[in-house]
């Protein structure tokens, strides 16, 4: 109670306070106090004259999303993702709450770098772009041809963090990390349509391809060394099936039962990025401090298989996996016959047949890959590499890499979809911090 109270007192704190946290944490150089208003707008209500199909690329640290072109894998241009970030700043530096956790994101979450653009979408008709920003703890809507906020949501608690759209296109899920809750969004609004529980630390969220069900995971307190402590200290870690209507919980696992049951006690239950085959019976999840995925056959409701993949890193200690992350990746072809992983600690992608788990790893092409998305064709697969800065397109079948651009700071997850033709024609460069 005391805390929601004092996330809510932001515009009503004392002089006193303001000067104090600027002798404790002062502002950034680019957070002037005189034009701290001027970065947010109403959006123009922009109209585009057509849409081009591209690919988005989250920097993360960096506050940015590159713009891809889909077909010949061209830099199109960069759309600012924090246009209002000199007043996002301002207020959390009014709030002692908020700012403790504002430092608390960088310190422990984002290896020392404030965490700016996590996820993202476009509507269907290319108008805006929905962006889930980690540090500011909200999701905005941004009007591509303008580069202005048309909406902002804040979710409960301090950290927003994974998304899914709907398959229509009419809604977002986003995870609040620290509110323990999936909030579901109008994307043409940002008006709240409905939440749902979640354990702690609410991560990934997958829609089912026909849009009737939301398939979530919640991961427990990454930041934290241990995993299976006594005491519970990484707090509950569940995977859910959700009605995407009603967002009824219909079913609520405990995957460290299910671990239990198949005979791996000494794996995390932490679930995190996922895939599954095209009739989603079989799903596969990588979890914590894993190198390799599990198989959960969700008709049986039982894990099947273990996939284990190399570790290149065997001499580091897992406390030094990235927020628990020993893989942290990984997508299907439409095909449904082969999976592609981002081996994160070992620097590697692997692709590996389904039905077999045999792999081949590309190695030597980045480093920190950090996210997996499969092409909207089927037959190729988007990986990030997050400590070089670039992004892979590989194709499936025959495992080569056909493409490599250059991006922004921490590239992390990527996303198909449109933008205006108009922004493209302007060099979609206009917007930039």
């Amino acid at each position: 109670m005391l805390l929601t109270s004092l996330r809510h007192c932001r515009r009503h704190s004392a002089l006193t306070l303001i000067v104090m946290v600027a002798f404790l944490f002062p502002l950034p150089a680019s957070a002037s106090w005189w034009n701290w208003w001027d970065d947010e707008g109403d959006n123009g209500g922009s109209a585009a004259s057509g849409e081009r199909d591209v690919i988005f690329v989250g920097n993360n640290w960096e506050g940015t999303i590159d713009v891809i072109d889909v077909a010949s894998h061209e830099r199109l241009g960069r759309i600012n993702g924090i246009p209002d970030k000199n007043k996002r700043i301002a207020e959390i530096y009014l709030n002692p709450v908020e700012l403790l956790f504002f430092q608390a994101i960088k310190t422990f979450i984002g290896e020392g770098h404030h965490q700016f653009v996590d996820d993202m979408y476009s509507s269907n008709d290319g108008r805006l772009l929905i962006v889930s920003r980690p540090s500011f703890a909200d999701v905005v809507a941004l009007d591509i041809a303008s580069g202005k906020i048309a909406w902002r949501f804040e979710v409960e608690g301090y950290r927003s963090d994974h998304m899914a759209i709907s398959p229509d296109g009419q809604q977002v899920a986003v995870s609040a990390s620290t509110g323990k809750v999936v909030h579901i969004l109008d994307v043409q609004t940002g008006e709240e349509v409905g939440q749902f529980p979640s354990g702690n630390s609410p991560h990934e969220n997958v829609y089912s391809d026909d849009g009737e069900r939301l398939y979530h995971a919640s991961i427990g307190h990454v930041f934290l060394p241990l995993d299976r402590d006594p005491i519970k200290l990484k707090g509950e870690r569940v995977f859910q099936v959700v009605d995407a209507h009603t967002l009824e919980i219909l079913k609520k696992i405990d995957m460290k039962v299910k671990l239990e049951e198949a005979g791996y006690p000494d794996l995390s239950p932490a679930v995190r990025p996922m895939a599954h085959t095209p009739d989603e019976r079989y799903f596969y999840f990588q979890l914590s401090f894993l190198h390799g995925f599990i198989e959960y056959d969700m008709q049986d409701d039982r894990i099947t298989r273990l996939a284990t993949l190399p570790n290149l890193v065997p001499d580091m200690p897992i406390e030094r996996y990235l927020n628990d992350s020993a893989h942290h990746g990984i997508a299907m072809n439409d095909a449904g016959d082969t999976l592609c992983v981002a081996g994160t600690m070992s620097d590697y992608v692997a692709l590996v047949d389904r039905q077999t788990f045999e792999y081949r790893i590309k190695t030597g092409v980045g480093e920190k890959p950090y996210w997996v998305t499969t092409s909207a064709d089927g037959e190729h697969c988007y990986i990030s590499w997050s400590g070089t800065d670039q992004v892979s397109v590989f194709h499936y079948a025959s495992g080569q890499e056909v493409a490599r651009v250059d991006v922004g700071d921490h590239p992390q997850r990527i996303r198909e979809g449109k933008v205006p033709q108009s922004w493209v024609d302007d060099q979609g460069s206009l917007f930039l911090p």
